[in-house]
């Protein structure tokens, strides 16, 4: 199939700013006709050139968005020549584009939650987080994050007693902890901090996850404030490093 029968199966219309990023977007078409099979598993992408003057954007914006596909499993890059097709649909959410709630809401689609067990415990991160003395308990949630049979992540959630008294373990029915705290609580989450730290899978975490002991992992701490910056919620998501991934816009503001 040449490129000129190609680029027909794409729209021929510019991208605008208003919309977001133009990477994503262009990428976002691109994805249709390769679940369709219309750029079916073996074939070339059109040449980046050609992209670009059918979207009117600049071959960075279109390289940007072929490198969106390839993180997604899609495409293979190649020097100097167009990219190949790879799989129509991607594997499982290898990557995570994380710049607002929504994004989270992205992250578990087709996900299910499994609660492992929630309870009082005493531990230090809730001396650091929501200030409680050393012997002072507050509550620990345990669930495991899966889409099909693949293990996403290990979720260790904390609240603060007074918190979490109010919930149940019944109440943890939305594959966002967040999202089902702030409907049970009527706490509406204003921001989540986040850090992400590499670490090695413990005995535990090789258990829950189904990987070796000593295998690379990626934890995610979150944690969210309410719009009066109380601590309401710290969640540690621990994840196979090898299918996952953080996405982020960094624009140049050196001038």
């Amino acid at each position: 199939m040449d490129e000129t029968a190609t680029i027909d199966f794409l729209p021929k219309r510019p991208l605008a700013r208003s919309q977001g990023p133009l990477y994503r977007q262009l990428a976002d078409i691109l994805r249709e006709p390769i679940a369709s099979g219309a750029f079916p598993v073996g074939g070339e992408l059109p040449k980046e050139a050609v992209i670009a003057e059918r979207f009117g954007v600049s071959l960075i914006t279109v390289r940007q968005a072929l490198r969106d596909l390839e993180a997604d499993g899609l495409i293979k890059k190649r020097s100097a020549k167009p990219a190949v097709v790879t799989s129509p649909q991607p594997p499982v959410s290898l990557s995570w584009t994380f710049k607002n709630f929504a994004d989270m809401a992205a992250f578990t689609k087709d996900a299910h939650l499994k609660i492992k067990s929630y309870r009082q415990e005493n531990s230090p991160v809730l001396q650091r987080h929501f200030g409680l003395g050393k012997d002072q308990p507050g509550y620990c949630l345990r669930s495991i994050l899966s889409v099909g049979t693949q293990k996403k992540a290990q979720i260790t959630t904390y609240f603060p007693p007074d918190l979490g008294g109010q919930l149940r373990r019944e109440d943890f029915n939305d594959v966002l902890i967040f999202r089902a705290v702030q409907k049970r609580l009527n706490i509406t989450m204003a921001v989540a901090h986040c850090t992400i730290k590499a670490e090695l899978a413990d005995e535990a975490v090789a258990a829950d996850l189904g990987i070796a002991e000593g295998s690379a992992i990626l934890a995610v701490e979150m944690l969210y404030q309410s719009s009066d910056q109380r601590n309401v919620e710290f969640s540690i998501a621990r994840h196979p490093a090898d299918i996952f991934s953080i996405t982020y816009d960094a624009p140049n503001d050196l001038g």
